[in-house]
């Protein structure tokens, strides 16, 4: 059986914090969650235990997630001396998504259009949480912080299914706000 792993991260930091997108190295990872095929189970990784994150990615036999490679394989890659795109194997929603209409559109916009599915919060809560987490050294904001990642783990697994399932996937257009459809090729 293969193992397709579904990934998402969340920060210690902002882009304003570290002084702007190009710095995406110094915003720390506060935890990683995964989800694998082959032991149907959710992983949450804290920052002391990203060599275990960075091994389930590189022994997949396929990385899914949104937005991953540009975004949470830059933040992680200052805890590996891997480069991980280079070291597994991907599908970034996110990167065919905007390859076929020519511009972004958001994990949530997509989920709430195909599945009447929303995300839980964004990642300024996962911030907040974060610097809560660090004040008080309570493992409430923590467990916040895992709960909205698995989340959007569970999310990007429902779009990704949802595309093979139908072979297209559903969004607001820009432009006029009706729901749209494009056509992807994401089975496996």
């Amino acid at each position: 059986m293969k193992d397709i792993v579904y990934f998402d991260l969340e920060t210690q930091r902002s882009f304003s914090d570290v002084g702007g997108a190009a710095n995406k190295e110094k915003m720390g990872v506060s935890l990683g969650v995964t989800y694998s095929t082959k032991s149907q189970k959710y992983h949450i990784f804290a920052e002391d235990e990203m060599d275990g994150l960075v091994q389930q990615l590189t022994n997949a036999d396929l990385v899914i997630g949104f937005n991953h490679i540009d975004f949470d394989y830059a933040v992680l890659q200052k805890y590996t001396i891997l480069q991980l795109e280079e070291a597994t194997a991907n599908l970034d929603l996110l990167v065919n998504v905007e390859k076929i209409l020519g511009h972004r559109v958001k994990l949530d916009s997509i989920a709430g259009a195909s599945l009447g599915m929303k995300k839980t919060g964004d990642g300024l809560d996962a911030l907040k949480w974060w610097q809560e987490y660090k004040k008080t050294n309570s493992p409430e904001p923590f467990m916040e912080i895992a709960k909205y990642c698995c989340f959007d783990v569970k999310v990007t697994k429902a779009v990704h299914e949802y595309g093979c399932e139908n072979g297209f996937i559903k969004y607001p257009n820009k432009i006029t706000g009706e729901i749209s459809t494009i056509e992807v090729d994401w089975k496996l």
